[in-house]
């Protein structure tokens, strides 16, 4: 799904990569808040779903080829956050609905969840 559409659909406000929102295709998701689960199981292309906002989630979705992080609860990383991950073209956006409202509306909207199998589990 693109990236533009995600982020209407969670009503998300875009904190860096506007540019790329109708160039990012995620077919999969990955909600977590645990950065040792997102390394083990997250597949690479694919949209982080997380409440962590601190700067190692950049650095996590750098080593995974993630090209975007949607943050859940409303809440907004730090500005040298925002920072990194737009050097790094990595789009952040951040939605004021649960984990578990992004999760549903994305899951019935067509994005499926990541795989072992595409984690090499």
């Amino acid at each position: 799904m693109i990236l533009d559409k995600i982020a209407r659909l969670t009503d998300a406000k875009i904190l860096c990569g506007e540019t790329r929102l109708t160039r990012i295709d995620s077919p999969r998701a990955y909600a977590c808040d645990l950065m040792s689960d997102v390394l083990a199981l997250c597949s690479p292309g694919a949209l982080l779903i997380t409440g962590l906002t601190n700067i190692q989630i950049v650095r996590t979705a750098q080593m995974l080829d993630i090209p975007a992080v949607l943050f859940v609860r409303g809440k907004t990383p730090m500005q040298d956050t925002i920072s990194l991950a737009d050097e790094s073209e990595i789009t952040l956006i951040v939605s004021g609905m649960s984990m578990f409202q992004v999760c549903g509306i994305l899951y019935a909207e067509g994005i499926k969840p990541c795989l072992l199998a595409d984690a090499g589990a």
